[in-house]
C-alpha cells in the first residue's frame, strides 16, 4: 500500500501556457487532495479569459482554493496571500499528507515556501514614489530600479507598478539593494516543500503563448476587457492581456497592435518568470511530456513509502 511518510506541499511551477493546470489537477488527482492556485491573476472573480483560469470542467472536483476568491478592488499582497495559504495548509494536513500548489507567481510561491523578510516602510515615502509613478509614469522608476538594483529588476515584473514601487521604498529608505534586503533564509516549516519546473525549449513555449493568446481573443478576451475597463486604474489590472487592450480600447493602438503587444508582453514575461525560478537549485525541472508521464516522473521523486499493511 503506499502512504507518503511526512507531509509536503508539491509545488507545480512554471512560465505561462507551460501546462501547470492539467498537471496539477492529475497530479491532485492521483494523490486525492487539494489545489491551492499560485497564480495571482486567478484570484480575481472578475477576470477569467485573459487569466487562463481553469473552468469548473477543467478542475475536475478537485477542491481548488485562490480561484475566485476574491473581487478585483481587494488586492492580495504576497504576504497576506501566505498567511491565509498557511492557515489553509494546517487545516487541509489533517485530512491529506500531501497538499499541491500550482502557480506562476514566484513571490507568492515564495512567500509560502521560504517567507517574507521584515523590510522596512514608510507610508509617507510610498505616496511620494506612487505620486512621481503616477505624473512622469513607471520608466522613471524603472531606471532608478536599475541603477540601483540590477539583480531586481532583472526579475521584477516590469508591468506591475505595485511592485517597483514597493522595491524602490525599501531602496530609498536603507541605501541597500531590495534583492539583498530580501534575504532568503528559508523558515522552518512544519512539512516538506518540493519543487517542480515544468521546462520547455524555449521557441517551443513562444509557440505555446502565441496560440494560447489567440485562442484568448477567439474565446472572448475583448468582452471581459470591456467589462472590467471602468476598474482599469485598479493595480490588479495592470497587467498583461488588459492593459493592452484598454489601449486599443482607447484607440491609442489598433486591434492588431494590441494582440501583437499582448504576445511579446507575454514572451517577456514568461523569461522573468523563468529566470526567477532558477534561483531555486532545490526545484527539480521536468521536461514537457505528456501529462500523464509528466505526473508519473513527479510521482517517482516524491517521499513515498509502500508498506505491507495486514
Amino acid at each position: 500500500m503506499k502512504t507518503i511518510s511526512k507531509k509536503q506541499l508539491i509545488v507545480i511551477e512554471g512560465p505561462t501556457a507551460s501546462g501547470k493546470t492539467a498537471l496539477g489537477i492529475e497530479l491532485a488527482k492521483r494523490l486525492k487532495t487539494v489545489i491551492i492556485s499560485a497564480d495571482s491573476r486567478q484570484f480575481y472573480k472578475e477576470i477569467s479569459i485573459g487569466t487562463a483560469k481553469p473552468s469548473l470542467e477543467e478542475q475536475d472536483g478537485i477542491k481548488h482554493y485562490f480561484i475566485d476568491s476574491h473581487f478585483l478592488t481587494e488586492e492580495i499582497t504576497s504576504a497576506g496571500y501566505a498567511k491565509e495559504v498557511l492557515g489553509i495548509l494546517e487545516n487541509e494536513f489533517k485530512n491529506s499528507d500531501s497538499i499541491v500548489l500550482v502557480g506562476g507567481s514566484g513571490m507568492f510561491i515564495d512567500a509560502v515556501c521560504i517567507g517574507l523578510d521584515e523590510i522596512p516602510k514608510s507610508d509617507e515615502l510610498k505616496k511620494t514614489i506612487t505620486l512621481q509613478w503616477e505624473n512622469e509614469g513607471l520608466e522613471s522608476l524603472l531606471i532608478e530600479l536599475k541603477e540601483k538594483d540590477i539583480v531586481f529588476y532583472d526579475e521584477v515584473d516590469k508591468e506591475n507598478p505595485m511592485r517597483v514601487i514597493r522595491a524602490i521604498e525599501a531602496i530609498r529608505l536603507t541605501g541597500e539593494p531590495f534583492s539583498k534586503l530580501r534575504n532568503q533564509k528559508k523558515k522552518d516549516l512544519p512539512f516538506d516543500v518540493r519543487r517542480f519546473v515544468i521546462n520547455h525549449p524555449r521557441e517551443v513555449l513562444y509557440d505555446r503563448i502565441n496560440r494560447r493568446v489567440d485562442m484568448m481573443i477567439d474565446n472572448g478576451l475583448l468582452d471581459e476587457v470591456k467589462s472590467v475597463h471602468h476598474l482599469k486604474h485598479l493595480s490588479t489590472l495592470k497587467t498583461v492581456g488588459y492593459s493592452e487592450l484598454f489601449q486599443f480600447l482607447e484607440a491609442r493602438l489598433s486591434f492588431q497592435q494590441a494582440i501583437n503587444l499582448i504576445k511579446q508582453n507575454t514572451r517577456r514575461y514568461a523569461k522573468r518568470q523563468l529566470t526567477w525560478f532558477r534561483k531555486h537549485p532545490e526545484a527539480i525541472w521536468i521536461d514537457f511530456s505528456s501529462t500523464n508521464e509528466m505526473t508519473d516522473k513527479i510521482e517517482s521523486f516524491l517521499d513515498i513509502r509502500f508498506l505491507d499493511i495486514d
